[in-house]
């Protein structure tokens, strides 16, 4: 009985060292300026090496009506998280993944003013003074 007991306990020890803790993750993508759910927003998953690089692959989700997404498995570790929406600024983050179950809410942003060095000019009118001669004296 002994015997068998130290050469399963070995064996035991070995298969949890094997085995990789997985998460839940649930994901709400919602409007920033009023709460309001976003439907059919990618919520794109991608697990991060530890040099803080992205690995091959990944995951894409798609929200409900509702604006929820799950999806379960995710190995505990780093993990970058995108959102993209139609008429929404892209949204990303790194996340630790250290809990069995995690709920995300993501807060998409309406795009902002982009800014140019060119769009004043097209406005600004000509000074014409330089134009203007002198009357012949």
């Amino acid at each position: 009985m002994l015997l068998l007991a130290l050469l399963i306990l070995p064996a035991l020890a070995w298969a949890q060292d094997d085995y990789q803790d997985v998460s839940n993750l649930s994901f709400v993508v919602v409007k920033d300026y009023n709460g309001k759910p976003i439907r059919n927003a990618a919520v794109v998953l991608h697990s991060v090496n530890k040099e803080g690089k992205q690995e091959k692959g990944g995951l894409e989700l798609k929200t409900d009506a509702e604006g929820k997404a799950s999806y379960d498995g995710i190995p505990y570790g780093k993990l970058r998280i995108q959102a993209l929406a139609p008429g929404f600024q892209t949204y990303g983050e790194d996340f630790e993944i250290n809990k069995t179950t995690m709920a995300i809410t993501i807060r998409m942003k309406r795009p902002q003013q982009q800014y140019s060095i060119y769009t004043d000019q097209q406005n600004d009118k000509k000074d014409d003074s330089s134009q203007k001669k002198d009357p012949p004296k």
